[in-house]
């Protein structure tokens, strides 16, 4: 694309590229940091302001109640910049996340497959060295031991 292209968009070629979008995020976030030292100052500076003024007639109190509305909305504006500074933040690693899963999906589609197989066609078991012959009984049938209690001095022993 070139910049004479209708709809060439500069943040196009960034948002591509998961090191130009940390930068650029990285970018935005030092303008936030920097806005927010300023209006933690601007906020103090009002604080100030709006507590010490005093109309004819007030209590002591009365000028702290005007200026508290004032100084909440301060603080919540300060409140947002912090999470939008901390939403950038991680939006650069999910971003970068979102990379690394694309480049893994195609191996770990090939690994699904290749477990779906194994369970599919499991290994045949290997035979027993030793098969046992035709004549003899089964050890484990439980049918062909002694059927007496004097007969268990004759009984094989496995």
């Amino acid at each position: 694309m070139n910049s004479n292209d209708p709809n060439y968009s500069p943040l196009r070629d960034v948002a591509q590229n998961p090191e130009a979008t940390a930068r650029y995020l990285a970018d935005v976030q030092r303008v936030l940091l920097d806005i927010g030292r300023n209006l933690e100052t601007l906020a103090q500076e009002i604080r100030v302001h709006c507590r010490d003024t005093h109309v004819a007639g007030d209590r002591f109190y009365d000028a702290w109640l005007r200026a508290q509305p004032v100084e909440r909305e301060f603080k919540n504006v300060l409140k947002h910049v912090e999470a939008v500074t901390k939403g950038l933040e991680k939006s650069a690693y999910k971003r970068r996340a979102h990379d690394e899963a694309v480049a893994n999906a195609a191996r770990k589609r090939k690994e699904k497959e290749l477990e779906r197989q194994r369970r599919k066609n499991p290994q045949p078991l290997q035979a027993a060295p030793n098969p046992p012959q035709q004549g003899t009984q089964g050890q484990n049938s439980g049918y062909g031991g002694p059927t007496s209690i004097y007969d268990l001095g004759r009984r094989e022993s496995a």
